[in-house]
């Protein structure tokens, strides 16, 4: 499954951090799985992840990505923004976020730079990313990656190949945009020499956040 294949990519890539500022993302991780009293073995069951990548992510050996993120998430029963602000959101009837230029907070992956906007707010209907694409081949990816919901791209810099299933190679460039549903397989990869910057917005089908 795509999930189990983005593991793959994750155990290749070299340890670094996976977050700035505050809690990094391994140690709410960490934190949160000890909270619901799970052992590795039980949250990797919850969320199709090997016990040792939960291990590596934890201790900051790997980074994740986002699909991962998606599937970490769900295991825990919160809400991704949870897994950034490592604090629960409560119940609000009005919500206005801020994210300052260069100041989202970022992921890497072997792939692509995330700078993930607006993490404070919980429970969003989307998910909206400002992401650097560092790979220039498909054969950087061990597979497609899919996942629930759908995803707007707009190409911000750079020229960006869009390979999904179904259809043939994509190419966009500054302005362009497309759509899609994320359950096709789909990666994206920059068609020029120097990495690709697009906006990224994917919505978030979410389960129950009950136990």
């Amino acid at each position: 499954m795509a999930k189990r294949e983005s593991v793959a990519r994750e155990e290749r890539s070299p340890a670094h951090p996976v977050s700035q500022g505050g809690d990094s993302l391994a140690t709410v991780v960490r934190r949160l799985r000890r909270e619901a009293g799970l052992t590795l073995q039980e949250l990797g069951e919850r969320c199709s992840l090997g016990a040792s990548t939960i291990s590596k992510i934890e201790n900051k050996l790997i980074s994740p990505t986002y699909d991962t993120i998606l599937a970490l998430a769900d295991g825990l029963r919160v809400d991704v923004a949870e897994l950034f602000s490592g604090r629960a959101s409560g119940a609000v009837t009005g919500r206005r976020s801020l994210t300052r230029r260069n100041e989202g907070v970022r992921q890497k992956t072997p792939q692509y730079d995330y700078e993930m906007l607006c993490t404070d707010i919980a429970r969003k209907q989307f998910i909206p990313l400002v992401t650097t694409i560092r790979a220039h081949s498909r054969t950087e990816f061990s597979d497609l990656v899919s996942h629930a919901g759908e995803e707007f791209i707009y190409v911000l810099s750079g020229n960006v190949t869009l390979h999904t299933q179904h259809y043939e190679p994509l190419l966009l460039g500054p302005g362009d945009s497309c759509y899609f549903d994320s359950t096709m397989g789909h990666a994206c990869v920059s068609a020029s020499k120097e990495d690709a910057v697009i906006l990224w917005v994917c919505s978030r089908v979410q389960p129950p956040l009950t136990v």
